[in-house]
């Protein structure tokens, strides 16, 4: 019975003993096939993680720069505004220019009546340009002398 307990150790031990030398064949190999292309292996480190702590500023009340943002209620106000002729125009200078308005809602007025401006410019010079080819045509048949 010791005989065999004895057999069994020694195989063992020969066992993990040639895994170890395989073990470090394969290092050797992958070592030398490294530095065959001229890199270099390290050995693993373990690389240490910082953690980056993150700081968010308190909302000050009390700074003049900020304003209280326009209200859902009172875009859709002024969108609806918008679409009423002659007042729309009326409205968005008195918004625009106007004292008691903030300052996000006077900058849309301002872009909304430079859009205008360039609209009824564009309307015109395409206007001119079909009054134009619509005389050259009539002209062309003997309708306009």
């Amino acid at each position: 019975m010791d005989r065999n307990l004895l057999d069994k150790e020694n195989f063992n031990q020969n066992q993990n003993q040639n895994e170890t030398q395989s073990l470090n064949q394969n290092q050797n190999q992958n070592q030398l096939q490294s530095s065959e292309q001229g890199q270099f292996q390290q050995p693993y480190q373990q690389q240490t993680t910082y953690q980056q702590t993150t700081y968010q500023q308190p909302y000050q009340t009390g700074n003049s720069d900020l304003e209280e943002p326009v209200s859902f209620a009172d875009w859709m106000l002024t969108t609806l505004v918008m679409f009423i002729p002659c007042v729309n125009i009326i409205m968005l200078c008195v918004w625009a220019f106007g004292a008691g308005t903030k300052k996000s809602k006077s900058n849309y007025c301002k872009a909304m009546l430079v859009w205008m401006l360039i609209s009824v410019v564009l309307s015109f010079v395409l206007g001119g340009v079909f009054m134009a080819t619509i005389a050259a045509i009539m002209q062309e048949q003997g309708m306009y002398h």
